[in-house]
C-alpha cells in the first residue's frame, strides 16, 4: 500500500464518519481513528436539550444563580490540574463492563497511554487513553451517561 491509497483511506474513513478503522493484510496493517463529524455533535446536542429545558426550567434558576459562585471557586482551586477531556460524544463507562472493576478511581496514578474509561459511540466502545502522567484528583462524570465532544472527564494533578 502506498501513500496515495492511504491518503485515500483516511479520506474515505473521514466521509464514513466512523471513529475507528482498522484495515490488516498479511504485510501491512494500519488503524485510523478520527473523531466523529461536527454534524453528528450538533444532532446530538439538540434532542438532549429539548429533553431536559422542559423538566428543569422552573428548578434550573436558583440552581444556577447557586452553582455560578461554587464552579467561580472551584476553577481557581483546579487551575493547578490538568484535564482529561473526551475526544467524542457518547456513553461513559468507567468499567471495561459491568462485572469488572474501574479502569481509576480518585486518589490513582496514571501514566500516558493508561486507559482511563470508555466511550460507546454507535455501538463502538472506544478506549480513552491519558495523555498525561499524574494523580487522578477528581472525576466530572458520573458513570453511564452522555458526554459531549471535548467534555472535561477527570482533572490530574501532574506533580
Amino acid at each position: 500500500m502506498d501513500i496515495k491509497d492511504i491518503q485515500n483511506l483516511i479520506k474515505f474513513v473521514s466521509k464514513a464518519e466512523v471513529s475507528e478503522v482498522k484495515y490488516k493484510t498479511k504485510d501491512f496493517e494500519i488503524t485510523i481513528k478520527t473523531p466523529l463529524a461536527a454534524s453528528e455533535v450538533n444532532y446530538m446536542q439538540q434532542p438532549q436539550m429539548f429533553h431536559a429545558a422542559p423538566q428543569m426550567a422552573p428548578v434550573a434558576a436558583p440552581v444556577a444563580a447557586s452553582a455560578a459562585p461554587a464552579a467561580a471557586e472551584s476553577s481557581s482551586d483546579d487551575s493547578k490540574f490538568v484535564t482529561i477531556k473526551s475526544p467524542m460524544i457518547g456513553t461513559f463507562y468507567r468499567k471495561p463492563a459491568p462485572d469488572k472493576d474501574v479502569f481509576v478511581s480518585v486518589g490513582d496514578e496514571v501514566s500516558v497511554g493508561k486507559v482511563v474509561c470508555v466511550i460507546e459511540a454507535m455501538k463502538l466502545f472506544n478506549q480513552i487513553e491519558s495523555e498525561i502522567s499524574g494523580k487522578i484528583v477528581k472525576i466530572l462524570v458520573d458513570d453511564a451517561t452522555p458526554v459531549e465532544y471535548d467534555q472535561p472527564l477527570f482533572l490530574v494533578d501532574p506533580s
